[in-house]
C-alpha cells in the first residue's frame, strides 16, 4: 500500500462493511423469511440456488469476526441489522433478533471499534413482499416502525445510523432490471419502489430525530456513467442513466426534486401526490455515505423501451465481477456529494470481487492491494479538494453470499471456505494492516 494513517486527517476512520443476509446465516435465531429466500428458488435467479440461511455463520461467530477487525487496526465496523431478524413477519418483535444484535453492537465496542449501523440492506420480510412489498406504500410505514424498534434497543451505543443501503438496488434493479429480488420487470413497480424507498428513509429520518438520534445519513451506491462514444444519441444516453442511476436519489435527498430527464418516463407511473412526500425526503441529515465500484459506458438503444439505452463493454482492466476498475470514479462523486449536499462524507463501501484462492496457508491478492491504495489515493485528491471525507469502509470484511451470485464471487479481506467456514486473512487485509497502523 502506498499509504500511512498519517496521508488522512486526523480522526480519520478506516473500516470494513458487512451485511446481516449476506453474512449472518439467516436460518438462526429466529429470523423470519424474506423475499430473498422465495427469489433464490426461482429457475436462475441465483447461482445454483443459493440463499443465506447459513451464509459464514457471522451468528455464531461474530467475535471472531470482530476480532479480526481489532487485529487489523481498524477503527469502525459498518454492518446491517435485519429487518427479517428483528421482525419476522416485518411487524411483530423478535426477542432473539434484538438480543443478537445488542450483542453484536457491545462486542463491537469492547474491541474498540465504532459500530456503524444500516438499517435496511435488502432482506424485506417476506410477509411485506406478499403485500406488495416497496411498490406499496404500507412498507415504509413499516419500515419507520422497524427502525424505531431497533434503534431503541442498540440506537444509544451505535456511532451512527444509515437509513437505506443503495436505494437503486433496491428499486431500479429488483423491480425494472429484475436482477435482485423481486425479480420484477415492471415500470410501474419499479417506479413506486423508486419512491417509496425514499420515503422510508424520511419516515425513519423523522421518527429517530424523535427519539433524539443524532448523526443520521443514506447510503447511496453511485457508478460513473459516460458516453460509448462522441454521438449526440449516445451522450443523451449517458445522461439520462446518470439521472436514473445518480441523481435520482441525491437530487431527491439534497434538493427535494427528481431529475426532468428521468421524471418524464417514470411520472406516469409514480402514486398519486408522490410530490407530498419530497419534503420530508429531503429532510436535513448530518452525513452521506457513498458506495462506489466502477464506471459503465452507455449506448443509445433506440430499439427498446424507454429509457433506451445499454451499457457496453469496457476497455480497462476488470474485477471478478466483469467491473471496469476506475478510481477516478470515485474522486467525481465525492466532489458531487461534497457540491450537493455540503456535508461530512464517507465511504461506505469500495472494493473488487476476485477469485481467489487459499495456497499454502494464505491468499495472494496483489491485485486487491492495487485497486484499494488506488481508490485511496482518489479519496486523498478528493480531501484535498476540499471534501469532508471522514472515513473509508472495505466492502467487504468477508467473502460472502453475494447476493444473485450466490457463494461465487469473493469481495472479502478475509477468504471464507463455506464448506467449513474457516477464515483466512488475504494479503490484502495485511498490506492494509500495515499501512493503517505504522
Amino acid at each position: 500500500m502506498n499509504f500511512t494513517r498519517a496521508d488522512f486527517p486526523e480522526g480519520f476512520l478506516f473500516g470494513a462493511a458487512t451485511a446481516a443476509y449476506q453474512i449472518e446465516g439467516h436460518g438462526f435465531g429466529g429470523a423470519g423469511p424474506t423475499h430473498w429466500d422465495s427469489f433464490s428458488k426461482g429457475p436462475g435467479n441465483v447461482v445454483r440456488g443459493e440463499d443465506g440461511a447459513v451464509a459464514c455463520d457471522h451468528y455464531h461467530r461474530y467475535e471472531a469476526d470482530l476480532d479480526l477487525l481489532q487485529a487489523g487496526g481498524f477503527d469502525a465496523y459498518r454492518f446491517s441489522t435485519s429487518w427479517a431478524r428483528v421482525m419476522p413477519d416485518g411487524r411483530t418483535v423478535n426477542p432473539e433478533g434484538l438480543d443478537f444484535y445488542d450483542r453484536l453492537v457491545d462486542a463491537t465496542l469492547e474491541r474498540g471499534l465504532k459500530p456503524f449501523q444500516t438499517l435496511y440492506h435488502w432482506e424485506l420480510p417476506s410477509a411485506l413482499a406478499d403485500r406488495g412489498g416497496w411498490a406499496n406504500r404500507d412498507t415504509a410505514l413499516a419500515f419507520a416502525d422497524f427502525s424505531e424498534v431497533i434503534s431503541a434497543r442498540i440506537g444509544d451505543r451505535v456511532a451512527s445510523t444509515a437509513t437505506i443501503n443503495e436505494p437503486w438496488c433496491v428499486a431500479w434493479l429488483s423491480h425494472y432490471l429484475g436482477h435482485h429480488a423481486p425479480g420484477l420487470r415492471d415500470i410501474r413497480a419499479a417506479a413506486r419502489a423508486m419512491h417509496h424507498i425514499l420515503l422510508a428513509h424520511g419516515l425513519a429520518v423523522e421518527r429517530l430525530r424523535g427519539m433524539g438520534r443524532k448523526e443520521l445519513g443514506i447510503v447511496l451506491n453511485f457508478e460513473r456513467a459516460l458516453p460509448a462514444s462522441e454521438k449526440a444519441a449516445d451522450v443523451r444516453a449517458a445522461d439520462l442513466q446518470d439521472q436514473i442511476y445518480n441523481r435520482w436519489f441525491l437530487e431527491a435527498i439534497a434538493h427535494g426534486r427528481y431529475p426532468e430527464g428521468a421524471l418524464e418516463g417514470l411520472a406516469p407511473h409514480m402514486p398519486q401526490g408522490w410530490q407530498d412526500d419530497m419534503r420530508l425526503i429531503a429532510q436535513p441529515i448530518d452525513w452521506l455515505g457513498v458506495n462506489y465500484y466502477t464506471r459503465s459506458l452507455i449506448a443509445a438503444a433506440p430499439e427498446t423501451p424507454w429509457p433506451s439505452l445499454t451499457a457496453v463493454e469496457g476497455p480497462l482492466p476488470k474485477t471478478q465481477m466483469g467491473w471496469e476498475i476506475y478510481p477516478e470514479g470515485l474522486h467525481h462523486f465525492l466532489l458531487r456529494a461534497r457540491d450537493a449536499l455540503g456535508l461530512p462524507v464517507h465511504v461506505t463501501e469500495n472494493g473488487m470481487a476476485w477469485a481467489d484462492q487459499v495456497e499454502d496457508g494464505g491468499v495472494a491478492d496483489a491485485e486487491r492491494q492495487g485497486f484499494v491504495a488506488d481508490h485511496l489515493a482518489a479519496a486523498r485528491r478528493a480531501i484535498a479538494d476540499g471534501v469532508d471525507l471522514r472515513s473509508f469502509f472495505y466492502w467487504s470484511l468477508l467473502d460472502n453470499y453475494e447476493w444473485a451470485f450466490g457463494y461465487e464471487k469473493r469481495f472479502g479481506l478475509v477468504h471464507v471456505d463455506f464448506e467449513t467456514l474457516e477464515r483466512t486473512p488475504k494479503a490484502s487485509y495485511h498490506a492494509l494492516k500495515s499501512a493503517i497502523t505504522r
